[in-house]
């Protein structure tokens, strides 16, 4: 059967277009058909008008247009080394060019002039790729001469995320004050608060004369809620700069106030003013991390381990080590920092029941010891609440359950013993909300479990009690979500909601299994429980590495992989992190 003939046939020749270039290089080199010249310094570039007409919309309109070089042979281009002239027409005629840094700054003015867009943004990419903390600032200001919007995006986002680098060169002193003003008061600037508030005092001391006026504009970009209150009351608030301005002690003063009340109402017309300040939220390069640490591992002995999850690998990435085993200590956050609180040593035969205070931030991945507590304790529970951390209960040397409870304050770096409890329990669930502590359960000395709420109200340093029959936790966390608090499981599955307002409880969805000695904590609004022990259907307890997510929009558990190890009795809590420096330990 003969083939079906075919009438159109779509030929395209692929290297037509790239031989018609190549031809017509070589008549411009032989200076065939060449019809114009073009002039730079003492240098004569011959080109064909209908090449340099077709490839720049500056040569369209000089030679389509009504303009006195239409009629002439020599064109002399002012501005444009001779050198730089060549290398744009062998563009013209190859599209090759070489960018050097010797030559990228006139290349990118000369194709700014001639209207080469494609040589332009070439030019771009390179000094892209030459960024560092080092000269984005000079860039930015560059990038803004030269109009060129690709690079000031990419050298900004350099200043931006290398802010710590950046903060300690001259270019950022030589910043005019709506430049600074403008990195200082951004979102996405990756620094913290202290080191903001260094920046500015450092930019003023750099030309004190003309610029000490603007410490209190300066000063309202530091947002003072997330500065721990150590470096603002003993630091910051003893700057001669900061006291030099009446608005900026009344903004400290404000803190001050709004702190010690123990009070989240604002009161007065310096508060008022004050508010949108206060309220301001941590940048969004500052992240919430999922910090685990402690605990029991494996069943086997008390770990020294810390854990940190990292959300873009989705993998756990260790910390630096607890520098001591330490059995049934408590763990808190406060400032961004993880306070590890007392516990039992078991690096001895027999075991001592310990006062130290351990200290971790992700800044610096580096334990310390605070000061200690007043009476050594394990087995206790802790709470933070604005500057304060308060440790209840728990067991002292002597083994027996105490009553009393002490505080810790961050800004004076003092412990001291407030108002103890008014019945003694183990492992209830503790949250701290509305200038009070709630301690739902537990169990007595003769480990038998309490249907009670225990409430102390902080400004008063006084103690109620209640008994409620909903109450029925043993080993179980408790977390603030949504005004609420939230007891997770404690020997069962049940997890309610505890409305403080309406003093009462609502349920929730249910736990997998009957979990307890699990951790707790809440990142991005969503509730994470960690590890712990569970009992299984034929009534076995069997330790977790389990982690799993309750979203309160949906009312749903799901799961969240597993830790690299099972654990118990440990701490899970969030902590807040600009950059990953734990990564390069």
């Amino acid at each position: 059967m003969d083939r079906q003939a075919v009438e159109v046939f779509h030929y395209k020749d692929k290297e037509q277009s790239s031989s018609l270039l190549l031809q017509l290089n070589r008549l411009r080199q032989d200076r065939i058909l060449t019809d114009v010249l073009l002039c730079s310094e003492n240098t004569e570039i011959p080109c064909h008008r209908n090449v340099l007409v077709s490839s720049s919309p500056y040569f369209r309109a000089m030679f389509c247009h009504n303009f006195i070089e239409r009629q002439q042979t020599k064109i002399h281009l002012k501005g444009i080394t001779s050198t730089i002239l060549s290398s744009v027409i062998d563009y013209v005629y190859t599209g090759l060019i070489t960018i050097s840094l010797d030559t990228v700054l006139p290349l990118m003015q000369a194709a700014s002039m001639l209207q080469y867009g494609r040589i332009f943004e070439a030019c771009s990419s390179f000094l892209q790729e030459q960024l560092s903390p080092d000269n984005c600032l000079s860039m930015v200001r560059l990038s803004e001469i030269l109009n060129c919007n690709t690079l000031r995006v990419k050298a900004k986002e350099i200043a931006m995320k290398s802010f710590s680098d950046v903060s300690a060169s001259e270019d950022l002193c030589e910043l005019s004050l709506p430049e600074l003003m403008g990195y200082l008061e951004d979102d996405s600037l990756c620094a913290e608060e202290e080191q903001v508030f260094e920046t500015l005092v450092a930019w003023i001391h750099h030309d004190p004369y003309s610029r000490r006026g603007a410490i209190s504009d300066l000063f309202k970009k530091v947002r003072l809620r997330h500065i721990h209150p150590t470096y603002l009351f003993q630091f910051i608030a003893n700057d001669p700069l900061i006291q030099s301005s009446s608005l900026c002690t009344e903004l400290i003063e404000s803190v001050r106030r709004l702190m010690f009340a123990v009070n989240t109402k604002l009161i007065g017309e310096t508060e008022v003013n004050f508010k949108p300040l206060w309220v301001a939220p941590r940048r969004y390069t500052s992240n919430d991390m999922l910090v685990v640490v402690g605990g029991r591992k494996n069943n086997e002995q008390t770990s020294r381990e810390a854990l940190v999850f990292d959300e873009e690998s989705q993998k756990w990435q260790c910390l630096t080590k607890l520098p001591i085993r330490l059995y049934k200590a408590s763990y808190v956050a406060l400032h961004s920092v993880m306070y590890v609180i007392g516990g039992l040593t078991t690096n001895t035969k027999h075991g001592q029941v310990s006062p130290t205070v351990y200290t971790l931030s992700l800044k610096t991945n580096q334990w310390r010891t605070a000061e200690p507590m007043v009476e050594p304790r394990f087995a206790h529970r802790s709470v933070s609440y604005l500057h304060f951390i308060f440790v209840l209960g728990g067991l002292g040397p002597d083994r027996r359950v105490t009553d009393s409870v002490e505080r810790y304050n961050s800004m004076f770096n003092q412990w001291e013993t407030v108002a103890p409890m008014p019945e003694a329990v183990l492992h209830p669930a503790v949250a701290a909300t509305n200038q009070r502590i709630y301690m739902f359960g537990g169990e007595d000395a003769m480990q038998s479990p309490v249907r009670i709420i225990q409430v102390y109200h902080i400004a008063r340093n006084m103690w109620s009690k209640m008994e409620n029959r909903t109450v029925k936790n043993v080993s179980a966390p408790a977390v603030i979500m949504d005004d609420k608090i939230y007891i997770i499981g404690g020997y069962t599955r049940r997890m309610i909601a505890y409305d403080t307002k309406a003093n009462r409880f609502i349920k929730c969805a249910n736990l997998k299994e009957r979990r307890m000695h699990h951790s707790a904590t809440v990142l991005n609004n969503r509730l994470y429980i960690t590890g712990g022990r569970y009992i299984n259907g034929h009534d076995i307890i069997e330790d977790s590495d389990g982690v799993d997510c309750y979203d309160p929009k949906t009312e749903t558990w799901t799961s969240k992989g597993t830790l690299p190890y099972k654990v118990f009795d440990h701490g899970s809590l969030t902590l807040t992190s600009v950059s990953q420096t734990w990564a390069k330990s």
